[in-house]
Parts: C-alpha cells; structure tokens; sequence
C-alpha cells in the first residue's frame, strides 16, 4: 500500500502564489489552487481557509521573498547608480524572459483587487512602502557619497524612480522592445 503524501505547506503556499500570479485573482479557480498544490478542495480550504485568505498569505509570501529581494539588491555594496539600473534592469529582464508574462505579483494585484479589498490595499501598500524606503535609503548614501547630484527632496525621487520602475514592469507585460524600456532606465539614471 502506498504511503500518503506528506503535506507540505510552504511548498502548497508557494503552489498557490504561482498560480495566483499568472492567473490573477479573480482568474484563479478552485481547479487551479488544487492542481498547483496537489491538494483536494477539502483538504486546501482546511489547510488555508477560504481562497481570499490564501490569496492574503500568498501575496505576503511574495513580499517577504521577492520584495525582499529587491530590497537586499538596493542595500548592497556598489555605487547607487548600479543598483538602481540592476533593480529596473532586472524587473525588464524578468518580464521579458518569463512565459505567461506575469510581471510583478504586488503590481498585479495592486491593479486587480486593492480597489475593493482593503487588506490587498494594505499589503500592497506595506511592499511598495519597503522599497520605496530602500531607494531613499539607497539615494540618501549616494548623494551622501557624491555618486547623484540630486538637490531636491529625496523621498519624491525614490518615489519618481519606484513609479519608473513599476511602470516599466507594466509595459514589459505587452512591449517587448527590450532596447525602449532600456533607453527609459538609462534616461532616468542620466537625470540623478
């Protein structure tokens, strides 16, 4: 007789991010969260509650992995310029390369459902508010630094960069002209 599959909550949380991510909430079936996690209806709905509050924990996982990561490249050792241009570089990148074009989970869901769910409104908020303090932080050492020239205030330009950034991610989504979006991250490092 064969064992039962251990269940493996991380790895079904995960399952269910990825499948939210590509399909959107709204686009996301009980069919869909069952086939990405292996698990049953019943035994999803048992393990996660109903499909608002695993959408709730798979947009946090996303924050406290990628966002985190976009955070983690913004703090690291090379000058800001180069961090910055990594960061939009990267997010491009991403978008252009993946099947399913599924740019940023927290972009999408900000879009689709913050409208109307307070709760998606406040993680998104919680995630863009992250990096957002990551870029000033970031332009805070390289102004500090003499790496930027910028005058101004400091938390309007991480707020410019973040929107340039976030608009990018959107526009991957149905232009692929890799060279564009390119020439928009190099004309907003040529302004700094």
């Amino acid at each position: 007789m064969a064992r039962p599959r251990e269940f493996d909550e991380e790895r079904a949380l995960r399952a269910a991010m990825e499948a939210f991510w590509r399909l959107g909430y709204e686009g996301t079936s009980t069919r869909d969260l069952c086939a990405g996690t292996g698990l049953g209806p019943s035994s999803l709905y048992n393990a996660f509650g109903d499909k608002r509050s695993l959408y709730l924990r798979a947009l946090n996982l996303y924050h406290e992995t990628n966002t985190a990561e976009q955070v983690a490249l913004l703090q690291g050792p090379a000058p800001v310029k180069d961090r910055l241009r990594r960061l939009m570089v990267q997010a491009v990148d991403t978008d252009l390369d993946e099947s399913g074009h599924r740019g940023c989970f927290t972009i999408n869901a900000a879009v689709e459902a913050s409208a109307h769910d307070q709760d998606i409104k406040d993680l998104a908020a919680r995630s863009f508010d992250k990096v957002a303090d990551a870029l000033y932080t970031a332009l805070s050492h390289g102004r500090h630094a003499g790496e930027i020239r910028a005058d101004g205030d400091l938390h309007a330009l991480a707020r410019r960069i973040q929107s340039t950034c976030y608009g990018l991610r959107i526009l991957a989504r149905v232009h692929r002209d890799r060279r564009v979006l390119l020439d928009t991250v190099e004309s907003t490092l040529a302004s700094l």
